[in-house]
């Protein structure tokens, strides 16, 4: 279990917080730690090699609650914090309430260098009068699209967007459609850990509650949300029936009793990043079925690459930052319909796989978490004013260079 401590509004800075050893890190995100390692993930885990790292989640409400923060560890030095607040406050107690807290956990002014690195728009509500050395927007998703989405993140943005020392996008369609609202909007698309998918390569045993469904199997992994066509998925399996569809992820915000019931769909429910590469090695092909709406507009999935390390071929909807360039360079077969796909799939069960894989290889070998970080953190020295390559090394890590964009 996490180490966790519990901050009340008059506590000064916390014990579980880091002794300034190195400058802070504050993320503000829409997202939790423990749902879903995706982006924020991997570029934190390597932050917290030359920051102290504090991950800021959205507000927890419990019934007759006093507001506290919840502070707990991670591996990596990952310090997460959660605002537990009294069901029943108004939208602007909310706000209040969240501010006070993150004041009471990191002060309104910096004694030490800090960054605050946001991936929602609406954290700014609560945290503009608190300073900083450096404001930076990683923009993965256009969240104003998504199902539930509050009318005052779009204003909320533009205020970000003024405040940002930096702006980085999630794809390069984010990154076209925001280009010319910052100076300074660099595109970093989805990366890979290569090492952790190629070890679905080896032929790991199946997972219990994958043993016994029969191949061949098409596989899904990620959340099941408004972003996935379930009457694709639907016509897929009655196409196929003796294709066998094996879902992973959890499902929010749509009602999981509108996921089709067959005998060759396979909801296995959420599984964690670790377990993903066993799940996969028993894979035939991988299915990426993205419904085409405003939520999908400019997403870049980052189960692409994934998918392709672990040595599995895709065949997924007309997503344009998956058109381009995995697509475009016959590294992920395109689906504009149900009847399509399962010609995909058909020609991707005959195909031999070596030369595909080589291809794959090929790409994938320019690009990593790894390297996707050192672009970012070399921005984010020249912007506070200082040589990346001296703060790399006062830390003692030496890293690989890549190009920015």
């Amino acid at each position: 279990m996490p180490e966790r401590s519990t901050i009340h509004l008059r506590t000064l800075r916390p014990t579980l917080l880091p002794v300034a050893s190195k400058p802070l890190f504050v993320c503000f995100s829409h997202l939790r730690w423990d749902f879903v390692w995706q982006r924020p993930q991997h570029l934190l885990t390597r932050a917290s090699e030359n920051f102290d790292v504090l991950f800021v989640e959205e507000p927890v409400f419990e019934a007759g609650a006093r507001p506290h923060m919840n502070v707990s560890k991670r591996p990596h030095g990952i310090t997460i914090a959660v605002p537990v607040l009294p069901e029943g406050l108004a939208p602007e107690d909310v706000i209040a309430e969240q501010h006070d807290l993150i004041e009471a956990l990191i002060g309104r002014s910096a004694k030490e260098k800090r960054v605050f690195w946001y991936y929602t728009p609406m954290a700014l509500a609560f945290t503009s009068d608190l300073e900083c050395d450096l404001c930076v927007y990683d923009n993965m998703d256009e969240l104003s699209m998504f199902r539930g989405a509050s009318h005052e993140l779009i204003s909320l943005e533009n205020a970000l967007f003024s405040r940002a020392d930096l702006v980085f996008t999630g794809g390069m369609s984010l990154y076209e459609a925001k280009r010319d609202r910052h100076r300074s909007v660099h595109a970093f698309p989805s990366s890979i850990d290569f090492p952790h998918f190629a070890k679905a390569r080896s032929g790991l045993s199946d997972p219990a509650d994958q043993a016994d469904i029969p191949s061949p199997r098409l596989g899904f992994f990620g959340v099941v949300d408004e972003r996935m066509d379930l009457e694709l998925v639907a016509a897929v399996a009655e196409r196929r029936p003796d294709l066998n569809l094996v879902m992973i992820g959890p499902v929010v915000k749509i009602d999981p009793a509108t996921l089709l019931r067959r005998p060759n769909i396979h909801w296995l429910g959420g599984k964690s990043y670790d377990e993903l590469p066993q799940y996969l090695s028993g894979w035939d092909v991988g299915f990426m079925p993205f419904a085409l709406n405003e939520a999908t507009k400019f997403i870049s999935p980052t189960k692409t690459p994934e998918f392709l390390a672990a040595g599995i071929p895709v065949v997924s909807t007309a997503i344009k930052d998956v058109i381009n360039p995995y697509g475009d360079k016959g590294l992920v077969e395109i689906g504009r319909d149900a009847d399509e796909m399962v010609a995909k799939i058909d020609m991707i069960l005959k195909r031999p796989a070596d030369a595909w894989l080589a291809k794959v290889d090929r790409h994938l070998a320019s690009g990593s978490w790894d390297k996707t970080w050192t672009a970012m953190e070399r921005l984010m020295m020249q912007a506070m004013g200082t040589d990346a390559s001296d703060a790399r090394a006062a830390s003692g890590r030496v890293y690989a260079t890549t190009a920015a964009e």
